[in-house]
């Protein structure tokens, strides 16, 4: 073969078209309209089933060619010698930099480093600072003087700073819209970052120093958009204090950087952080700068973790992984998955650090620079989410910058009607959570997590300007909190709350909803006591009396039900239920049903969680 000649795979079959895919997509709809196969994502985008080619795209520039991005381990164990350990060991083993992860930051979600200057010491020693890792700090108000003394023990031993790679992770912005207060107005807040700023920066130490951190919104259950409005207004803040405090914007420019949350929706994340490249270059340009590429480092999203069924959390971190990676991130931290339970063991952190391994070293994704340009999916929803952060970014600014904005509570709202729609789609689960939402486990086993104590902390001066925060969430939290009710209760009475599966007919008609009934019931913690299945309400009602359990909901096919669910539920109401469900749509016969006894249906779309609380309510009334 010759440089000239084109290797075109299935170059025997016909080269399909638009048109060929649609023509064929209409077909299986049978005359329902196309549109049906378009969603939309929390920020109203449009999400096409197809696309079309984007000829003229080209590479966004992020990472340098074939450069692998940096694998961060987070340290976080309140004890500075353990930490040091943990350190040493993901070092020895494949990681490439630490994120050093301080009590009271805005990801420490319980835990975190002692911010003293004898365990900064305690936690770095023996690690070789100058010897090309990547060292992220991440800090709170109670715990800034950290990157100090990291600064300082450097100094202390001899290491030349431009040699370390070190963010700094100075972020007053994200840590006052978390907690919803402040004990300085923004004119106190920028002379004390910008005296830090420039403090490090005369010790000989390299960029960047503050970051502009989206995971305050992302946490708090924001959107794409909204995540990427922050990071923007949030790292114009920082330029226009470091350039008020007269350092020339082409230095000031390398001095921020960005944090993003990476979830496991893989095209949305995929396309923000590529958006997020894109935005910043126009901000450059907008400032009389020559576009650089913006250091973008990535946590994998704490709000997607689960406690329950929490292996699961380890396919989100690749999914999300691996969508940081091909949108460019420089650095990722991966959330062990076991951290929504506890402080992780060594076999969780293994597997943190070994995710990103697997995906470098085998599956070779560093090695195609922006591998999605010229995707039309893609490419389409990246300049859908520049349109709207860019939109809400001039919004920002319209009200004064990111901290007026705060405490106008203009964010907040915003973020607040998305989380709202998020939690209402998870409650009906349009979105799914395996093992929390749907797929439950009763009898899973106990994940082990360690012991530690966290680190108390003072208080944060006295708060003189409050807003509404953006407290970090997890979407699985409530399904889980039944869960936890349940656990309870079988500690303390030796058994669950239980519901009877009043099955009625053969296997082949009740199956299907039986098995949907017995998930939708034991993801609120409540343990499906199924049956073989009744035609005789006398021997259902007999079987209801011996089951003990207090509910009970009728499981069958629609067929089944027209004739035999309202003698069963009559049945059931005579046998002492104290509800009695029914899975399915009721149709037509809804009045008839409920007169004969049922008082609610359950089936895909409604709202399971309200559905779960209620029938909890009822059985403590029993």
């Amino acid at each position: 073969m010759t440089n000239n000649d084109e290797l075109t795979l299935a170059a025997e079959f016909p080269q399909a078209t638009f048109e060929d895919w649609r023509k064929l997509v209409d077909g299986v709809l049978k005359g329902a309209p196309f549109e049906k196969l378009v969603s939309k994502t929390s920020d109203g985008l449009k999400i096409d089933p197809i696309y079309r080619r984007t000829r003229s795209a080209a590479p966004v520039a992020g990472r340098a060619a074939a450069a692998p991005w940096q694998i961060m381990q987070r340290i976080d164990h309140p004890d500075a010698k353990a930490a040091n350990a943990q350190a040493l060991h993901d070092l020895e083993n494949g990681a490439t930099g630490l994120t050093l992860v301080f009590a009271g930051a805005n990801g420490a979600h319980g835990f975190g480093l002692d911010p003293s200057a004898e365990a900064v010491e305690a936690v770095l020693d023996g690690i070789y600072l100058d010897a090309g890792i990547g060292i992220e700090l991440q800090i709170g108000p109670q715990s800034r003087m950290a990157a100090i003394h990291v600064a300082e023990y450097i100094k202390r031993k001899g290491l030349n700073p431009a040699a370390c790679d070190i963010r700094f992770g100075l972020d007053p912005v994200g840590s006052c819209a978390v907690s919803g207060s402040s004990p300085y107005s923004w004119d106190e807040i920028v002379p004390a970052v910008t005296s830090a700023i420039k403090g490090l920066a005369a010790m000989g130490f390299k960029s960047p120093f503050a970051a502009a951190d989206g995971r305050v919104i992302h946490d708090a259950g924001g959107s794409e958009a909204q995540e990427l409005a922050f990071v923007l207004a949030s790292g114009v803040a920082y330029l226009r204090a470091t350039e008020q405090a007269g350092i020339a914007l082409e230095d000031a420019q390398g001095m921020v950087y960005a944090r993003l949350a990476a979830d496991a929706d893989q095209f949305l994340t995929l396309a923000k952080f590529r958006a997020l490249r894109r935005l910043w270059a126009r901000i450059e340009q907008a400032c009389g700068l020559t576009p650089k590429p913006l250091f973008i480092a990535a946590d994998t999203a704490w709000r997607m973790l689960t406690q329950r069924d929490a292996y699961v959390n380890m396919l989100r971190a690749t999914m999300a992984t691996f969508s940081a990676g091909l949108g460019g991130a420089n650095a990722i931290t991966v959330l062990p998955h076991t951290l929504a339970l506890g402080l992780p063991d060594p076999f969780a952190r293994r597997v943190a650090r070994n995710t990103q391994l697997v995906l470098l070293e085998e599956s070779n994704l560093a090695k195609v620079s922006d591998p999605a340009a010229g995707s039309g999916g893609i490419e389409t929803l990246t300049g859908q989410l520049c349109e709207a952060a860019w939109s809400l970014f001039q919004e920002i600014e319209k009200a004064g910058g990111i901290f007026a904005a705060l405490e106008q509570n203009l964010i907040q709202r915003k973020v607040a009607a998305t989380r709202a729609a998020r939690e209402l789609n998870i409650a009906k689960r349009r979105d799914v959570l395996t093992g929390a939402s749907v797929f439950p486990n009763l009898h899973e086993d106990e994940i082990a997590v360690l012991e530690a104590t966290p680190i108390a902390l003072p208080p944060y001066g006295e708060v003189k300007f409050k807003f509404d925060p953006l407290p970090p969430m997890r979407l699985a939290a409530p399904f889980e909190a039944l869960r936890d009710r349940s656990d309870e209760r079988l500690k303390t009475s030796g058994a669950r709350p239980t519901i009877f599966l009043a099955n009625l007919g053969t296997p082949a008609n009740f199956t299907a909803r039986a098995t949907f009934a017995k998930s939708f019931f034991e993801t609120g913690g409540i343990e499906a006591l199924d049956t073989q299945g009744f035609a005789d309400p006398a021997a259902l009602s007999a079987a209801f009396k011996a089951s003990g359990a207090a509910i009970a909901c009728l499981c069958s096919s629609d067929k089944v039900y027209a004739e035999h669910a309202a003698p069963a539920a009559k049945a059931l109401q005579a046998a002492g239920a104290k509800h009695i469900y029914l899975a399915g749509h009721p149709g037509e016969r809804e009045a008839a049903l409920r007169s004969a006894g049922v008082g609610d249906f359950i089936f895909a779309g409604g709202d399971a969680l309200a559905t779960l609380q209620e029938a909890w309510r009822r059985m403590e009334r029993a």
